[in-house]
Formats: C-alpha cells, sequence, structure tokens
C-alpha cells in the first residue's frame, strides 16, 4: 500500500518539475510550482510518519477546504458525488425519490416531497426523519447518505424513519424526477398573467417562454415575473430570458476578469417574444445571481418596474474547472456588471474586518448609475427595486428561526395535530400564534444579536481595564433580554406569514401555495396594483 502510495505522490512531483523547466521564466508559476512541491513532500511525510493511522482522502479534502476558505464561499472543491449534484442542479432532471432534503447535525430529515412523485406516493412527509437507506443506517455514515436515495429508475429502496416519535418503514421505486424552472403560472385576473421562477437550470429560458406564450394566449395583456427566493444558475439562460421582452442587439451582462478570455459583453441574439407587455419582476433578499442579472438589466433597460427588497448582492461568476479523479473546482473567474456598469456584489472578499469577515459595501459609498431613460441606480449592495415593500425583509429574528429550523418543527407539529380539508378551512389564528411563542419559549432556541456580541466583547475590555461595570453589563443583559421577547410580539405579521406559508405547502403542496400567495402577498398585490394603474408608466419614464 505503502509502495503504491510512493508511486502516486511521485506523479505530481514530476508534473511540478516539467511546469517549472517551462515556466520558469514567470515568478508566479515558478512560486506556484515550489508551493506544490513543498505540498507534496509535507503530505508524504504526514502520512508515512504519523503516529496513528492516517485517511490521505479526508486530509487532502480538509487541506483544500481550508485553503478556499479564505477566498469567497462560491469557490468550491467537488468531489464525485458532488460534481454528479451540480449537473442535476443545472440539468433539472435526476432518478431518486423526489423529494427536498436536509442533513442537519448528522441527521437527516424530508423538507418537502413533491406531489406525485415515489416519496410522495409512498406517504412520507416533511419533518420525517430517515434514520436507515436500504442496510445503511444514516448516524454511522460520514457520507452523502442521501446519495444512496439516487438510483436507476424503477429500482427500488427500504427506508426506516421516524415519525412523531414513532419507527416506520417503507419501500419506494425510484423514478425520474423533473425539477422545473417554472414550477407554477397562471392568469390571476383577466388580464395579468403571472409566472414563478424559481431555478435558472437548462429549463428555464423554454418554460418561462412557453408559460408567457400560454398566458397571452388566454387573455394576459401584462406580466408578474416573480424571482423571489431563486438562487440563480446558469448566466446563458439568464441572458436569453431577458431576450424576451428586449430586441436583439442588447448588451445584458460584461464579465470583467484578471484573465483576458473572461472579459466578455453578453448581448440578446434572438428575435424578442414581446418588447411592449408592461412587466413587473418581484424580488427579495434571497434573488441572487442570475435572478439579479435579469432584475438589473431590465431595471437597467427601464424594461419593467421592480418591486420588493434589495436582492442579495452575488456579482460574481463561476466556472467549472474539471480535475482528475472525476473531481472538479468551481472556481469564482469574474464580476459582473449590468447594462448600466454597475456591480452589484455587496461583500467584499478582498477586504476581511478582524475577525475575517468580509466587508459589506457601505450605502455612502454606492455609486450612482444612469438607465437608458437617465433614472439614478446605484451599486454596491444587490438590486434595489423601484418600489420597496417594507415586509419582504426578514427581521434578525425571523432569520435565526429558519435557520435553527424551529418554525419548520413547529410546523410538523401543528401539521399532525391540525388536520385541514381544503385552504378555505385555513386560517392560522392569533391563538395559533400564541402556541408558536410557547412552542419557542419550549424549544431551546437561542440567537445573540449583534448587540449582545457587543456587549461580550465590552465585558472582555471592561475586566481586562479593572473598570467596574458589572451591574450596567446586567441591566443592557437584561434590556436586550426583554428585547428579544419582544421581538416575537413585534414581529408578529411576518412571522405569521413565514409560518403560513410553510404550512399551506405541508396540507396543498407548492401548488397550493402560489394559488394562495396570489390573493394573499404583499408584493403580488403591489404588482398588480402597478400594472393597472399609471404609477407603471410614471416609474419608467
Amino acid at each position: 500500500m505503502k509502495a503504491l502510495f510512493k508511486k502516486r505522490v511521485l506523479i505530481p512531483v514530476v508534473a511540478v518539475l516539467l511546469l517549472v523547466t517551462t515556466s520558469a521564466f514567470k515568478n508566479d508559476f515558478f512560486e506556484i510550482a515550489k508551493q506544490i512541491e513543498i505540498f507534496t513532500t509535507l503530505f508524504k511525510e504526514l502520512n508515512m510518519n504519523y503516529v496513528d493511522e492516517t485517511n490521505p482522502g479526508e486530509l487532502m479534502d480538509t487541506a483544500i477546504k481550508s485553503m478556499l476558505k479564505d477566498l469567497d464561499p462560491y469557490t468550491q472543491f467537488h468531489n464525485e458525488q458532488d460534481v454528479e449534484s451540480y449537473k442535476i442542479n443545472n440539468s433539472g432532471e435526476y432518478t431518486g425519490i423526489g423529494a427536498s432534503i436536509n442533513r442537519k447535525d448528522g441527521r437527516l430529515f424530508i423538507l418537502e416531497p413533491f406531489k406525485d412523485y415515489p416519496a410522495d406516493k409512498a406517504g412520507l412527509k416533511a419533518g420525517d426523519e430517515i434514520i436507515q437507506i436500504g442496510d445503511i443506517k444514516v448516524i454511522d455514515s460520514k457520507d452523502d447518505t442521501a446519495t444512496l436515495l439516487k438510483g436507476a429508475a424503477n429500482s427500488k429502496i427500504t427506508i426506516h424513519y421516524i415519525r412523531q416519535g414513532e419507527k416506520k418503514q417503507t419501500v419506494l421505486t425510484r423514478a425520474a424526477i423533473d425539477v422545473d424552472a417554472v414550477p407554477f403560472y397562471k392568469l390571476i385576473n383577466e388580464k395579468t398573467g403571472y409566472v414563478v421562477l424559481r431555478k435558472f437550470n437548462s429549463k428555464a429560458y423554454a418554460q418561462t417562454k412557453a408559460a408567457i406564450v400560454k398566458l397571452k394566449a388566454e387573455g394576459a395583456t401584462q406580466l408578474i415575473l416573480d424571482l423571489r427566493g431563486n438562487p440563480g444558475g446558469l448566466l446563458r439562460e439568464s441572458i436569453r430570458i431577458v431576450n424576451l421582452f428586449v430586441p436583439k442587439g442588447e448588451v445584458i451582462v460584461t464579465t470583467k476578469s484578471k484573465v483576458k478570455k473572461y472579459n466578455k459583453v453578453y448581448k440578446t441574439k434572438n428575435k424578442p417574444l414581446d418588447t411592449e407587455i408592461p412587466l413587473v419582476v418581484l424580488v427579495n433578499g434571497s434573488s441572487a445571481s442570475a435572478s439579479e442579472i435579469v432584475s438589473g438589466a431590465l431595471q437597467d433597460l427601464d424594461r419593467a418596474v421592480i418591486v420588493g427588497s434589495r436582492s442579495f448582492g452575488k456579482g460574481l461568476v463561476q466556472r467549472p474547472k474539471k480535475l482528475s479523479y472525476g473531481t472538479q473546482l468551481k472556481v469564482t473567474i469574474s464580476r459582473y456588471y449590468t447594462p448600466s456598469g454597475r456591480c452589484i456584489q455587496a461583500l467584499d472578499y478582498r477586504n476581511r474586518d478582524k475577525k475575517g469577515n468580509a466587508i459589506r459595501t457601505d450605502e455612502k459609498n454606492y455609486t450612482a448609475f444612469k438607465t437608458k431613460k437617465g433614472r439614478t441606480v446605484y451599486d454596491g449592495g444587490g438590486v434595489d427595486p423601484d418600489i420597496k415593500i417594507a415586509k419582504s425583509k426578514l427581521s434578525n429574528i425571523s432569520k435565526a428561526l429558519i435557520r435553527e429550523q424551529v418554525i419548520f418543527n413547529f410546523c410538523t407539529d401543528y401539521y399532525y395535530k391540525n388536520p385541514i380539508a381544503t385552504i378555505t378551512d385555513f386560517l392560522f389564528s392569533n391563538t395559533d400564534y400564541e402556541n408558536f411563542k410557547q412552542y419557542v419559549a419550549t424549544s431551546g432556541f437561542k440567537y445573540q444579536t449583534n448587540t449582545e456580541k457587543i456587549l461580550s466583547t465590552l465585558e472582555k475590555q471592561a475586566v481586562k481595564d479593572d473598570i467596574p461595570l458589572d451591574a450596567e453589563i446586567i441591566q443592557l443583559k437584561n434590556s436586550i433580554a426583554a428585547a428579544k421577547t419582544a421581538a416575537l410580539t413585534k414581529n408578529q405579521e411576518e412571522l405569521t406569514k413565514l409560518i403560513t406559508d410553510k404550512l399551506v405547502t405541508r396540507y396543498f403542496y407548492k401548488e397550493g401555495l402560489y394559488n394562495y400567495q396570489i390573493t394573499h402577498h404583499e408584493d403580488i398585490k403591489k404588482g398588480i396594483e402597478i400594472l393597472n394603474s399609471g404609477q407603471y408608466k410614471t416609474i419608467l419614464k
């Protein structure tokens, strides 16, 4: 085994020597070769001489991820399983059980079974904890056990799971799963078409175009394109979708990099579908990347009114690079710029604070740009909507409750205690919300505010400086605790909306949620109001 390992080590060393021979005239290449040789020899000596048995694969994985951690969160190393997941995400097709899952603290949970797919047909529900897949127990496996749920079409798999404390078992037959980019579209009144675009996979353009064509045939003379919660995806699809609404030859996005070949100008190439139909685009803090290319370009070209809250602010472009043994590096190669010339990247990963966190661009440092008609827009922090909906921006406590899965777990309990037959019967009442507050109080939920972080630093510094602030600090802590408790009451409307959306999905799947949102979400109501009034033309004037 050690002899084989020595042979493998020699391969990168030879590659390094060749690199040095052919590229020694370039200092940066020589430095890269030097550092690779140092690492190769260190890696060999460590694995051959360490007192205990080592796992070279795990050591290398840790080393690579630690190195990339100092760059940006989008530059990532993908092992073979990751590469497969990346392909699935872009293609929108895979073979599996048809469910969204999440692994947290070594445990595997069903987040959402997709309607009429194997998991749903087998009776799996959101909140079910999968404890065994075939003969493999999740708790004993360090590998990505979720990949075991995928497999050949029509192959069977036995799953053991826990629901509300009771162990259960089911057998599923895997099937081909289609991940729609456009999961929902509808004519929501006599003239307003509504299209939900949730992913920029390879189906995004075709499905968006098909939805709009169908809606126009049904009588739509104005459109709402919903990009809320869309994390982005393929650059080419975002350009083609903008092309549905703007003429051929328009600059949509420009990419700039230190590598010359990545400096590109992307223009629309096709005949548009409709350059005149009034268009509202919905965005929020989870609309990122390709979503921001679409919304940013349509805003810069004065082709749509953007409604909602400021988008995420991801102005970085990645490209996959193949590595050996089926692995891959997804590397940030450039920044992108909207037609007006602005980059909407929010975090500066080149400059970090004392704690190593990327610095967010301060609003006072935003640069003004002009749209095609001369309206003022800004860079530096996502796409800022033309019409802001304050309630679409989440509070800190809501983010924490989502992150710690408190809302998710509450909804699981609620679902089994409250059977509901039709969506018209559903109402999350004030009494229900009081029960939610009690659930939070007994769940062990804790989160630290920025004020608490600052206070903790102050407390430590006061001790070092021998300044007696005990009484004052206790008073401040009590005030903060009271404010955190009051935050549940203060943000009742926002949290009720989040809980309601989750519960409607539990009872009536995603289709039920989209139908519910049409008549209940303020962003959509505002979009309809803008389209139905003279406000649309006034904004884009």
